[in-house]
């Protein structure tokens, strides 16, 4: 009989080189899901993201520590607890200019792709 779930024991570990721990538990890298991706991630004191304008809605949980957004020229700060939703086709930048790291989950409709997230250079 075919099982109606699935545990996610291995997720999928992005490659990064800014220290940030990516680890997709779900999405087009994971299991190819297209329409979600549901990440655990982990951002370093000082880390940061170029700006960017993805075609998702980006929805995200903070577990511990703090993490900064500027959307729109709005600077939000979120800590342990809260969350946000961003809608698609908005111009953000992510950052940790805090002093420890900030641990979080996302999740984003469609599932994120690097072809979608148009970072600025």
């Amino acid at each position: 009989m075919k099982k109606s779930y699935h545990i996610q024991n291995a997720p999928f570990v992005v490659p990064t080189t800014d220290g940030k721990v990516i680890e997709e538990h779900w999405g087009r890298a994971t299991d190819g899901n297209q329409e979600i991706s549901i990440a655990h991630m982990v951002a370093p004191s000082g880390w940061s993201e170029p700006f960017q304008t993805p075609e998702f809605d980006e929805y995200t949980y903070i577990i511990k520590g703090k993490k900064q957004f500027i959307i729109d020229g709005d600077t939000v700060i979120l800590e342990a607890g809260q969350s946000i939703k961003i809608n698609k086709n908005t111009r953000i930048q992510y950052s940790n200019p805090f002093d420890e790291a900030c641990e979080y989950i996302a999740i984003c409709t469609p599932a994120f792709s690097p072809d979608t997230v148009h970072r600025e250079d």
